[in-house]
């Protein structure tokens, strides 16, 4: 997962919790993106993607994680260190490693924004105490080809992790 490698890396800090906060809001909003068609240029659909892209990594859905990150797909973490989509974790995460994210987004709820042009949008998570333009913890970069959304790139940040 584009955040679980950190807990694979053996990374236990604070902003692995925070990259993988976003897999453990898609598994619990799971019922309500299932309803939303991914494939419409929409903040609804991008926000499903995301949160599908969530439960994938959360349960080792390669093939939705191929054809969802573009070849050219970069992740930067919160240290400014770039990874490949190669890097993307391939296997379901841990009960543990669940467990211990669900327990930190309990305590650390996020907001979504979505800023679209055309075919790009962007989806960031922020710390609500902080708002949008001064608590973002993370982004991701969607392009539309083909008839669906594709993650392109994602920025993580210690920003807002209150």
């Amino acid at each position: 997962m584009r955040k679980q490698r950190f807990f694979q890396m053996g990374l236990a800090c604070l902003a692995v919790l925070v990259l993988g906060a976003e897999a453990v809001i898609a598994a619990t909003s799971a019922a309500s993106a299932a309803s939303i068609d991914e494939s419409a240029r929409s903040e609804a659909a991008v926000i499903a993607v995301d949160q599908h892209w969530g439960d994938a990594e959360l349960n080792g859905d390669n093939a939705y994680l191929d054809q969802l990150l573009l070849p050219e797909y970069r992740t930067v973490d919160a240290d400014g260190v770039a990874h490949p989509k190669s890097a993307v974790a391939r296997k379901p995460v841990s009960d543990k490693d669940r467990r211990t994210t669900e327990a930190w987004l309990k305590a650390h709820p996020s907001g979504k924004t979505v800023v679209m042009h055309g075919d790009v949008a962007i989806l960031s998570f922020y710390n609500p105490a902080l708002g949008p333009q001064r608590g973002v913890r993370s982004s991701d970069i969607f392009v539309y080809i083909d008839g669906r959304w594709h993650a392109l790139y994602s920025q993580h940040s210690n920003a807002g992790k209150g």
